[in-house]
């Protein structure tokens, strides 16, 4: 079946008692067994009842299903938040004495977390420029616990050849992190392309509207982990890779940033509706781009879906016309970007991305508020630019409240 036939048609693990369509809400802590030898198999993973819901829930479990079905991920955890499943991922495969190669074009909180938190438990961050291969390949050694990066860098949009960076990844026995939240994985195959686990913010276009926190782990299962010193002892004592048996049964239980059913359910609801809303918001987002590139005003537009953005070619390769619902324009000045921003009377001021309303926001000021000035210069992130995650209204009148803003 096509992917978006077969979110809707993944079927319940058990039959439910009343054949509801909807996934129920399991709205229980605990779970009840009938003797203590079943209480003694579930608890020790040796059967697949649910124990106790920070552990695993049937409403969540489902919404796991599901995005299994649909993106093709050998193993899905998910998680209260996108920074959570970013946590995760790399506790479990940072060590102190390791490094983490990326990129300075981070989200915010992802950058303070790897330059920081994780730094200060003796994993070393490595900065540097992921598009270029040589430099990759210098930082890369037998220390290095993974290659971490956004497939569309927010709010740089600077877009990486990940069949590139995933050899020489590969090659050093490294695997391959990528968060992949501006490109959903009903629009693209991140495996395909030598990334071997997601991070995903399902806040965003997944919940079906900012209706509620959640976050995801895909692994794929194309990384060898005989080749991590850290997780080289689990590999074959599990069903499942050395990865996510780790996150599993440790990281996730201990840190205990699990999903609750009643987002479950409302994702459960958002994934149903997924493919059609992202259709729709990136085809405005590419149009409006366009159009905004011609106002009286404005300096330049950020786009990787608009032919003469340097990463135009090898965006087109790995995600098609439309690379997500977000784009960036810079004006004169920090004064000038104010200016917009308050005159907007159909988009909003917010945070966020990928909400059914279009949303409007100045990076430097707001998320990345709080780094020094050095350190924005240092991420690129600029005090002339506005970004702008495009919902679902009409492209007409957005590009009228941008148009009538900045006169």
């Amino acid at each position: 079946m096509k992917t978006e036939t077969e979110i809707l048609h993944v079927p319940y693990p058990v039959a439910d008692p009343h054949g509801a369509l909807n996934m129920p809400v399991y709205h229980s802590v605990a779970y009840e067994f009938d003797t203590a030898e079943q209480m003694e198999l579930a608890f020790t993973g040796k059967s697949p009842e649910h124990v106790y819901s920070r552990i695993t829930n049937p409403t969540v479990q489902y919404f796991e299903q599901r995005v299994k079905a649909a993106s093709g991920a050998a193993e899905v955890i998910s998680f209260n938040s996108g920074m959570a499943a970013i946590a995760n991922a790399l506790v479990a495969v940072g060590r102190a004495g390791g490094n983490i190669v990326t990129s300075p074009h981070l989200f915010g909180n992802t950058f303070s977390l790897i330059a920081y938190t994780l730094a200060e438990f003796g994993v070393e961050p490595r900065f540097c420029d992921l598009t270029n291969p040589a430099e990759v390949e210098r930082l890369v050694d037998e220390n290095t616990c993974a290659v971490f990066l956004e497939v569309i860098t927010n709010p740089q949009m600077e877009v990486v050849d990940l069949k590139a960076l995933s050899e020489i990844c590969h090659r050093a026995g490294t695997p391959l992190v990528a968060d992949t939240t501006v490109i959903p994985f009903t629009a693209f195959r991140a495996a395909e392309f030598g990334v071997d686990v997601e991070v995903v913010s399902s806040t965003k276009y997944i919940s079906g509207g900012a209706t509620s926190l959640g976050g995801l782990l895909l692994d794929h299962d194309t990384f060898d982990w005989r080749q991590s010193a850290k997780l080289r002892p689990l590999v074959g004592q599990f069903p499942v890779s050395a990865f996510s048996a780790k996150v599993r049964r440790e990281i996730h239980r201990n840190l205990g940033a699990c999903m609750t059913p009643y987002v479950a359910q409302m994702q459960i609801n958002g994934l149903e509706t997924l493919e059609l809303r992202y259709q729709r918001a990136t085809r405005t987002c590419r149009d409006l781009a366009g159009r905004v590139a011609g106002l009286e005003g404005v300096v330049s537009v950020n786009y990787p879906g608009l032919p003469g953005h340097p990463c135009h070619d090898v965006s087109l390769a790995q995600f098609g016309e439309f690379p997500g619902a977000m784009f960036t324009f810079d004006l004169a000045s920090r004064e000038a970007c104010f200016r917009l921003i308050n005159r907007l009377q159909v988009i909003r001021r917010a945070t966020n991305l990928f909400d059914n309303k279009t949303l409007a926001i100045h990076p430097a000021s707001t998320i990345f508020g709080t780094f020094t000035e050095d350190t924005r210069r240092q991420m690129d992130v600029h005090q002339e630019t506005i970004r702008l995650s495009v919902g679902l209204e009409a492209a007409d009148d957005l590009f009228a409240d941008l148009a009538r803003a900045i006169g």
